[in-house]
């Protein structure tokens, strides 16, 4: 299967500027494409790993990425649909894009690609010259036109969100210029803008330019909701925010309506593999076999296989009740999931009973003790006067609280 047919089955092209030339470029040639992640916040989304996947299966064909980390872009928002992005410091784009392009790096190993940041060529254009050069070469009706502006006419948008498509057009002819970048791709969401920077390289470089432009659609759920929200928000790639267990536990119970698609879209499995994978869902669908390894590919890629290991480790631990196995690093990872307090001295029972919400009350914490429902590690606390401290914790440091079969909590001894 040749790369184009690829992408076409992985469900990774929704919009295409030129069908013919993209294919040509992508089966016959080696091109250079980029994508780009503006640094409004200081991690990348699970969300991002459609376009991450998609750029490390290009580079596997031989193809070379271009990763455009959008220091400048990031400080005027890609307009959303409800209403103006508060705008980051000069400080806080740039040094929010030094922690994307550490992300990135993960996946995309920079000796064979390309690292830029757009506020490098951005910040050296006056404003005369980006009404002369570039706003002359779009009218108002155009620009009107484009979804995301649509979308937002009747709550209103300033120039500063209206002329994000303009800044965004100058890049892709920066990088046709400059780095004879030929392809251009990015979200569904994304299509307005990736049309702008070819409309833009029509009018100076000529029709007969070699540019074009793809998306894929977004990631959403079988039932059309919008994929990548925990029920604690966002799946953020950086561990700090987001654990690995959470990571894991998500695509563990993916429904089998969404199990194919995330395979396709979200790993470099084969075709081969997934298909496997889909019939034994289908034939066994209780032994979740796809799901396994769909929540084994995705935690190997963006942490560690070691990373992987600690959150299988953390899920065996919170079915069975066990932690004696559990590292250090398993620890932390669950204290980032469980409900959690940090005591920095000696308390009872009772009140971190309340304090860790596995109790309301005082009252109902002693019914609780009395009734054989609360462990400490895994064992249980019949004293009501029962103090919490380090002798009793993990490493010296964390105690895992239990009421009942599965109701958990953290302490953390600080």
């Amino acid at each position: 299967m040749k790369l184009y047919d690829e992408l076409l089955w992985r469900g990774l092209i929704k919009d295409v500027s030129n069908e013919e030339k993209a294919s040509q470029l992508l089966n016959n040639e080696q091109v250079k494409f980029y994508c780009g992640f503006d640094p409004t916040g200081e991690s990348l989304t699970v969300g991002h790993l459609v376009q991450v996947v998609r750029m490390m299966l290009l580079q596997k064909y031989g193809h070379t990425p271009i990763v455009l980390i959008g220091g400048a872009t990031g400080l005027i928002g890609d307009p959303r649909q409800t209403s103006e992005r508060k705008l980051l410091t000069l400080e806080e784009s740039l040094l929010n894009a030094e922690k994307i392009k550490t992300q990135l790096s993960q996946f995309i190993n920079p000796e064979h690609a390309i690292f830029v940041n757009n506020y490098d060529w951005i910040k050296d254009i006056d404003m005369i010259s980006f009404l002369r050069d570039y706003g002359k070469h779009f009218s108002i009706n155009y620009m009107l036109a484009k979804d995301t502006v649509q979308k937002r006419l009747e709550i209103g948008i300033s120039y500063t969100e209206f002329s994000y498509m303009l800044i965004q057009a100058i890049d892709f002819l920066h990088l046709y210029k400059t780095e004879n970048c030929k392809l251009q791709f990015g979200g569904s969401d994304q299509w307005g803008n990736i049309t702008s920077g070819l409309e833009l390289i029509r009018k100076i470089e000529g029709d007969q330019n070699e540019a074009v432009g793809m998306s894929s659609p977004l990631l959403l759920k079988a039932d059309g909701s919008k994929f990548g929200k925990s029920e604690s928000g966002a799946l953020w790639l950086d561990e700090n925010l987001t654990s690995p267990y959470e990571i894991y536990q998500y695509f563990l119970n993916a429904s089998d309506a969404d199990v194919e698609n995330y395979l396709k879209m979200l790993t470099l499995l084969s075709k081969e593999e997934i298909e496997s994978l889909v019939k034994k869902s289908i034939e066994q669908p209780e032994l979740r076999e796809a799901q396994k390894r769909l929540a084994f590919e995705i935690v190997k890629l963006v942490h560690s296989e070691e990373a992987l290991n600690e959150a299988i480790k953390v899920t065996e631990s919170l079915f069975s009740g066990d932690f004696s196995e559990l590292s250090i690093n398993g620890c932390k990872m669950l204290s980032k999931t469980l409900e959690s307090i940090i005591i920095t001295e000696p308390k009872s029972i009772l009140d971190v009973l309340v304090e860790t919400n596995l109790a309301s009350s005082k009252r109902e914490a002693r019914t609780f003790i009395q009734s054989g429902a609360i462990s400490l590690n895994d064992q249980k606390v019949m004293n009501l006067e029962y103090i919490v401290s380090k002798e009793n914790a993990l490493f010296n440091t964390y105690i895992i609280a239990k009421r009942g079969k599965k109701k958990y909590a953290m302490i953390t001894i600080d």
